[in-house]
């Protein structure tokens, strides 16, 4: 007979796993002898081993009992589910691992592939990093809401970057950034914001795009987030205004007298 510490060295595990699966109820505990210890044969010994193995496979304790007394048909069909349970499992660490390393690059956090091609093409054409990361939150919000919509709205927008006016807009909304409320600098981008907004009705893309993109609660808070970002953004909308457009995340042709908005 032996202690409990040679059945658990002879097993492989230590002594205090030994006493966790007394704890449990994987692992009889033997009764005291004469001296007041406990002591172990080579059937414990054998079982301690069994459920080691089985344990180190990754079989949860809580069904190593059933596997410990189930028969050779039962133990096999077991073990099957279990095996598909664990690569489950693994596919799903996988995935993890996958997520975890794109969050290496900020812009893959919470974006999908197509807006991340598109930032990148923001600063291929040499748009501020500053700017970069205020369109990636945006766009954080826009996916959020509109999930199906982002392969056909970055297909725009990414379509909108071989227009040299795009581009031209983005630097000039970069040097508002850097100088502040510069009426003159305003006005020009305004300006441009308001030739792009009139050949875009007259194609017909923003009446669409302002349909499909009809949340209003949703519009609002994207509005405010872009004027809390820059007071830059706040005046810009109020020059819109003078130029017949309202509006910012969906711009529209302001209303005539007697019509609505």
């Amino acid at each position: 007979m032996i202690t409990i510490s040679q059945l658990a060295a002879y097993a492989g595990v230590t002594v205090r796993a030994v006493r966790h699966y007394h704890h449990v109820g994987l692992m009889p505990e033997p009764a005291r002898d004469g001296s007041g210890y406990r002591t172990y044969g080579a059937g414990d010994v054998v079982r301690l081993i069994r459920i080691r193995t089985l344990a180190e496979a990754g079989v949860p304790l809580g069904r190593v009992q059933a596997l410990l007394d189930a028969t050779p048909a039962v133990f096999s069909d077991a073990v099957a589910q279990i095996d598909a349970e664990l690569r489950t499992r693994i596919r799903e660490l996988k995935e993890h691992r996958r997520r975890i390393a794109r969050l290496a690059d900020g812009d893959s956090l919470a974006l999908p592939p197509e807006v991340v091609g598109y930032l990148d093409r923001l600063r291929a054409s040499g748009v501020s990093q500053a700017m970069v990361e205020g369109e990636r939150d945006g766009w954080i919000l826009m996916a959020a809401r509109w999930p199906e919509r982002i392969p056909e709205l970055m297909a725009d927008k990414t379509a909108q970057l071989d227009d040299p006016r795009t581009v031209l807009l983005y630097r000039l909304l970069d040097e508002l950034v850097e100088v502040g409320l510069d009426e003159e600098r305003l006005g020009a981008v305004a300006d441009l914001l308001a030739e792009m907004a009139q050949q875009s009705a007259e194609r017909g893309d923003l009446d669409r795009q302002n349909e499909e993109l009809s949340d209003d609660a949703f519009i609002g808070l994207m509005d405010s987030y872009a004027f809390e970002a820059h007071p830059v953004v706040k005046r810009l909308q109020e020059l819109l205004a003078e130029r017949g457009w309202t509006g910012w995340s969906r711009i529209r042709r302001a209303p005539g007298p007697g019509q609505r908005a």
